[in-house]
């Protein structure tokens, strides 16, 4: 028996191919004789000899429309934090082409929708695609407006 401790060598020492006909993987090396699997620097990619390959078995997944209406969505809170850093005036009519300049929402969005997380302290008038019921009223109450486009 041969423990990890004794002289005795452990490790096989390589094979050396190409070395005569006698050595037994001389000539073509082991790798038979002609062909693209004979040559240098090979790799049939994802070739499973004739089985189904791994990228064929796999379902397909997901479906990204081509019609798809990129709607972006704009929470109050986010709209105040922008207020306070006086990034946006409170004054003039939000929409989404000033929203799209400050980077508040994708330049890829077509429609705008605002949601009411959060509260809003200044008096601002919005114009937008689509509103929810608790954005509209938090907006009411303090005065300000929301025009919906049809």
């Amino acid at each position: 028996m041969i423990t990890l401790n004794s002289k005795v060598k452990i490790n096989k020492s390589k094979k050396r191919v190409g070395r005569g006909i006698g050595s037994g993987r001389g000539k073509t090396s082991g790798r038979g004789v002609k062909g693209q699997k004979s040559r240098s620097g090979v790799a049939i990619k994802s070739f499973e000899g004739g089985q189904m390959p791994l990228y064929r078995r796999l379902p397909k997944r997901g479906f990204n429309p081509i019609s798809s209406n990129n709607i972006a969505i704009l929470n109050l809170n986010k709209i105040q934090s922008h207020i306070d850093k006086k990034n946006i005036n409170p004054d003039e009519v939000l929409n989404s082409e000033i929203l799209i300049k400050l980077q508040l929402i994708n330049k890829n969005s077509k429609k705008l929708k605002i949601l009411g997380t959060g509260e809003v302290k200044n008096k601002i008038n919005i114009e937008a695609d689509f509103a929810s019921k608790s954005a509209i009223e938090k907006l009411e109450k303090i005065g300000g407006s929301i025009q919906l486009k049809k």
